[in-house]
């Protein structure tokens, strides 16, 4: 674990992402939606000495197991409302079909993100080509080909296929949806980070009094971007693994750098070496800390949480939903950590549980193996 604090925050600079309302609104209108629970854990608060922690599950959010769910979907929407003047209700009823169909959608995933591009695209009528790199699963890469996209398997890493799926769509006239952004690319990204901010919105209406510190973890960072603007009061600290940590990295530069060495973590959906641009441009001045952890503490998070030792309600979550939990361990079990992030008995911890399982072959396995944190 590594902390370093950020000497550029400015928690009178967190700003909402875009157009926030207009997701919220959009979103909320969709057939099966509820806001997902917040699920107070008691008994493990009790044990940190701390007074609260919530986890916000997102393991049922339309049934895509995932936050993503909202943002992918909500910017294939937009996409195509800016072909064609139709509701999302409309959409599903095949208006303007015609035109819809001509339309594809592509972006490159590590599994819940293509999944909800190409849930989006079969919801709204137009096709998807989605791109995986080498590290993604069996399980991931079906589940995405379950909703009728054309998926296709790169020899690569993420950040590579991110730019080959950037490099075909150029040639073939497709649009590219992510949240992840480059020069001359952010609409597209803040529409996507604009989807994200429902959860937050959520939260906030769920949790009563504010929370004094947010763990939240950061693949590209597009997920830290959207949910910080929510809590201007609080110290907000953004999670990554140790061997995927670019925004660690460009912490500690002033600037957006690459996470050194190969990137690699168990956590699929953090495996990322590159910042966002937009998205660092917020969490630049919006982060209190940049913080790292191990690998080795996924499996003991996934127990502690399925099988809870203080009594707190079984919550079934996938290897990278945990990462701020395991930051809140390594950061309350540590006194000079502790003391640094000021946690204290008066403390609200809130946490992202932002998927639940997302391949059961790989979370049996983790779950099941000797814990070797004991």
């Amino acid at each position: 674990m590594a902390i370093f604090p950020n000497p550029r925050v400015d928690r009178n600079a967190r700003v909402r992402v875009g157009d926030h309302e207009r997701a919220l609104a959009e979103i909320r209108t969709w057939p099966h939606y509820a806001p997902t629970p917040l699920i107070q854990l008691d008994g493990l608060a009790q044990e940190l000495g701390v007074a609260s922690i919530h986890y916000k599950d997102e393991a049922h959010r339309f049934g895509l197991r995932s936050f993503k769910a909202l943002g992918g979907a909500y910017a294939v929407l937009r996409v195509i409302q800016q072909r064609v003047a139709a509701s999302s209700a409309g959409l599903r009823l095949g208006a303007h079909s015609d035109i819809v169909q001509s339309i594809t959608v592509t972006t490159a995933t590590d599994g819940n993100h293509g999944r909800a591009v190409a849930w989006g695209a079969s919801q709204f009528g137009c096709s998807a080509v989605i791109y995986v790199p080498r590290a993604c699963s069996p399980a991931r890469e079906h589940a995405i080909a379950s909703f009728g996209a054309q998926v296709i398997r790169t020899t690569l890493d993420y950040d590579d296929t991110v730019r080959q799926c950037g490099d075909d769509a150029k040639r073939n006239g497709w649009q590219v949806v992510t949240d992840t952004s480059w020069e001359g690319f952010e609409e597209i990204p803040t529409i996507v980070m604009e989807g994200y901010t429902v959860m937050a919105t959520e939260a906030c209406e769920q949790i009563g009094q504010p929370p004094t510190h947010v763990f939240v973890q950061a693949g590209v960072g597009g997920l830290a971007a959207a949910v910080c603007g929510h809590f201007p009061g609080s110290q907000f600290i953004v999670v990554e693994p140790e061997h995927a940590a670019g925004l660690f990295a460009s912490g500690r530069a002033g600037r957006p750098e690459r996470a050194p060495g190969e990137i690699h973590t168990v956590m699929a959906g953090l495996e990322c070496g590159e910042v966002s641009p937009i998205a660092w441009r917020i969490l630049d001045r919006g982060t209190d800390y940049f913080m790292t952890i191990r690998d080795s503490a996924v499996q003991h998070c996934l127990r502690l949480l399925a099988q809870s030792p203080h009594g707190d309600p079984p919550i079934f979550a996938g290897e990278s939903a945990v990462a701020g939990l395991i930051a809140l361990l390594d950061a309350a079990r540590d006194p000079a950590f502790r003391k640094l992030l000021e946690l204290t008995a008066n403390s609200r911890i809130l946490l992202f549980g932002t998927e639940g399982i997302t391949d059961p072959i790989i979370w049996r396995k983790l779950i099941t193996q000797a814990d070797p944190l004991h």
